[in-house]
């Protein structure tokens, strides 16, 4: 459960003298009306200044995601660094999982891998749960490569907060989406570059030269697990190659 540096307990909690989210609840409200329209680095700043412990960022190494392991590995740099979550749900893209080596190794990450209890293969996968499960049980593949690896994930890392790089633009179904939330079990999530754009985000990269996955050059516009991503067309929305053919807009990670 989140708890407040103690010095910030009467600007950021509605009651100065509750100190506890048993006691009382974050002011959520005043939160996002504060950094509504503020510099993702602003938000990260106040994550670091007022979350003593168990912040961790979880990403896929996606655009949005590099741009934030950027702020906190390359210029915020905090000590100790905060840990990255990553979900090997052994269905990624090859590039991504490379990525994900190279980014360890140019940032000295503090890299923490999670996947599917007790298995270490795509072929270990289909072995047990019979091939291509996404084909004909979707929701049991996303609670045996997702779901069940990141409540492991943030037991095991003994997260209060967690760091997302979500943004309203990707989706209409996130287009309301605020940047300070709680999850289903009362942690903190924070989406720092919630009111930020596609353009914004890869014109960072871009003018700050940070890696990124080279599927972005083959035109996909946003990237999952390889047997449910595809590419995208012009005009068609960010997450458009996601699930393609189905009505699904979210794996399960973010309900």
């Amino acid at each position: 459960m989140f708890v407040p540096n103690s010095q910030e307990v009467g600007t950021y909690y509605m009651d100065p003298c509750i100190v506890t989210p048993e006691q009382h609840p974050l002011d959520l409200d005043f939160l996002n009306h504060k950094f509504d329209s503020a510099h993702p680095k602003s938000i990260l700043t106040w994550c670091l200044d007022n979350i003593p412990e168990g912040l961790v960022q979880s990403t896929a190494f996606g655009a949005s995601g590099m741009v934030i392991l950027d702020f906190l590995y390359q210029d915020l740099n905090p000590e100790p660094a905060i840990p990255v979550l990553f979900l090997d749900t052994l269905h990624h893209f090859p590039e991504t999982l490379q990525l994900a080596e190279d980014a360890k190794a140019h940032y000295d990450l503090d890299l923490h891998i999670f996947r599917p209890q007790g298995i270490d293969s795509r072929t270990a996968f289909a072995e047990k749960y019979g091939d291509q499960l996404w084909e004909h049980d979707i929701e049991q593949f996303h609670q045996l490569t997702k779901v069940e690896p990141l409540q492991q994930g943030l037991h095991t890392l003994n997260v209060t907060s967690w760091i997302t790089g979500r943004r309203r633009d990707q989706a209409s179904s996130r287009a309301k989406m605020p940047i300070f939330e709680l999850d289903l079990q009362g942690r903190l999530k924070i989406n720092p570059l919630a009111n930020w754009t596609y353009k914004a985000v890869w014109s960072y990269l871009v003018s700050h030269q940070v890696l990124y996955n080279p599927l972005y050059d083959q035109g996909y516009a946003s990237i999952g697990d390889e047997p449910l991503t595809t590419t995208t067309k012009t005009g068609e929305e960010e997450r458009a190659g996601r699930w393609r053919g189905t009505a699904r807009v979210e794996c399960g990670m973010h309900v």
